[in-house]
């Protein structure tokens, strides 16, 4: 067995690891990150999901990293491509989730560029298919993580006084005999008003196994009839308004059938430019290429199963069963979608399998919006993002702030057979309490694994938030080792904690919401009264 000593682990290379790996190592630390897969990204590259914002993120409501790594995203279309004058600020899909709909290809070479300069001296190792296997335990800390390469079967140990688990699904907790919160909590736990009777702990938010389309109109690219199409032709979910493979879903707010159009028209929600990554109209090109899309839809929400607290065989049975039911609603597009020109299918939808490098073009890795959750310092719970409850245009407002995020209470349809849960909250902090685990000293989370609740979960999921989430659990580990102390001195300690935070500042964090925000909150205002 290799063994390795570093200053820091990093489980997992998901936007909240290489934050976390981005601040580490600009401040000196040697790290060792792994992946499971072999492209880091995490939800915006290998799980294929274009980043999802609030409507201030050009401005503020994001650190100065997470803005670094935007602009880079457009400098490539702009240097690699020839892109005709428009938008401004340019979105390169012109997709509607987002300002900053993008090739997951993309995202992948701008974090690979940030983190060459430490791959390339050593200070930076990353570890691709590659989990954690088993931890040696102290007490209260872990003394040495001992890592598993998934296709050579190769063992490496590495010891290190600090671990950060950014990983997917909270891989870490189990390992490391962590106190862990997974699914739902009651409301006698959490007091939530929107919270349960009663805890269920398979009710996790549905999984999603993206694929991308280019549309290329007069062709016919139909692909072979997935072997479940069947199955998935008749689902027809109990909370679901119309049959599973169809242009209907609930409404994720008022839960009233909602229709859906596969392209722009007079009436239905346009589920082509929701996601859509490449707009060819953006470009000049000798090559005539198609719209390119992900599907990332309410009809392709999988929630039969989960994949982890499960063994490896039901994990990998429920993964199948996702990947078959994005390929079956793809065939069913292709086949059978009513048009409004009265015909049936769109047999010009073309499955882009170089899109994630997969062979049979779906994303690397499922989509996963909820993980397992730490017993924190301090859990978040919806009281403290609700507008019924915050007096102020902001949610509460914390002492130890690392950061601040912006999104709805946005839970999909669940493991336990529930509805969408769509809810206002309010813009956000970020507490310091909430990356620090109550059971131990040397270890922090760094991406959706943090102390949030079932339903807070669904506002502190999204791209800037997990980013910010890593970015924080890095620079953390950065201060602790620069003034040898451990991360829960540093919020205990107020002076520990003002530093912590002076340097947070430093570095391009903003730990509350900046005056320009409230000055648009009161135009905003004044325009609708």
């Amino acid at each position: 067995m290799h063994h390795e000593q570093v200053d820091l682990v990093i489980i997992g290379g998901g936007l909240g690891g290489v934050a976390a790996a981005l601040a580490a190592c600009e401040q000196g630390l040697n790290v060792f990150m792994s992946e499971e897969t072999d492209w880091i990204g995490g939800q915006v590259t290998s799980q294929g999901v274009p980043p999802d914002e609030h409507k201030w993120i050009e401005s503020f409501g994001r650190t100065k990293r997470y803005q670094n790594y935007r602009e880079s995203v457009r400098e490539t279309y702009l240097q690699m491509l020839n892109v005709k004058a428009g938008d401004t600020p340019f979105n390169p899909g012109n997709g509607l989730v987002s300002q900053i709909c993008h090739d997951p290809r993309v995202t992948l070479k701008v974090l690979n560029d940030q983190l060459l300069p430490y791959s390339i001296t050593g200070q930076l190792n990353i570890h691709y298919h590659t989990k954690v296997e088993e931890v040696k335990s102290g007490p209260s800390t872990i003394e040495e993580t001992v890592f598993k390469h998934t296709q050579s079967g190769d063992l490496t140990s590495v010891s290190a006084p600090f671990v950060i688990d950014a990983s997917e699904e909270g891989s870490l907790l189990p390992i490391a005999n962590m106190d862990y919160v997974v699914g739902a909590e009651s409301k006698a736990d959490t007091c939530e008003p929107h919270a349960r009777a009663e805890a269920d702990r398979n009710d996790i938010q549905a999984i999603t196994n993206v694929l991308g389309m280019e549309y290329r109109s007069g062709e016919d690219h139909t692909i072979e009839k997935p072997y479940m199409y069947d199955f998935w032709k008749q689902f027809k979910p109990d909370f679901w308004p119309d049959q599973y493979l169809s242009l209907y879903a609930p409404h994720p707010v008022t839960k009233e059938k909602r229709q859906y159009t596969l392209f722009k028209e007079e009436t239905g929600f346009p589920l082509w430019e929701y996601r859509r990554i490449y707009d060819a109209s953006k470009y000049e090109s000798n090559y005539t290429a198609g719209d390119v899309t992900l599907m990332n839809w309410p009809m392709n929400d999988y929630f039969l199963g989960n994949v982890y607290e499960v063994s490896e065989g039901e994990k990998q049975k429920h993964i199948e069963q996702s990947k078959q039911l994005s390929l079956s609603l793809l065939y069913w597009l292709q086949t059978e979608a009513p048009r409004p020109d009265g015909g049936q299918g769109y047999p010009g939808l073309m499955l882009r399998r170089d899109l994630f490098g997969t062979s049979d073009g779906l994303a690397k890795y499922p989509y996963i919006r909820e993980s397992r959750r730490i017993k924190a310092e301090y859990t978040i719970v919806e009281q403290d993002v609700s507008p019924e409850y915050q007096p102020l245009k902001v949610g509460k407002s914390y002492e130890d702030s690392v950061g601040i995020g912006s999104y709805s209470i946005d839970l999909h349809p669940s493991m336990g057979g529930h509805n969408y849960l769509d809810i206002p909250a309010l813009p956000f902090h970020i507490p310091l309490g909430a990356l620090l685990p109550q059971d131990m000293e040397n270890v922090v989370a760094g991406s959706k694994n943090i102390g949030t609740t079932h339903i807070t979960n669904g506002c502190y999921r999204l791209h800037p938030v997990e980013w910010n989430i890593g970015e924080a659990s890095g620079e953390l580990i950065a201060f602790c080792l620069k003034h040898q102390v451990q991360p829960k001195e540093v919020r205990r300690e107020p002076q520990l904690l003002k530093s912590f935070q002076n340097q947070l500042r430093s570095n391009g964090f903003e730990l509350e919401w900046p005056a320009e925000f409230y000055e648009k909150q009161e135009v905003e205002y004044e325009s609708k009264h």
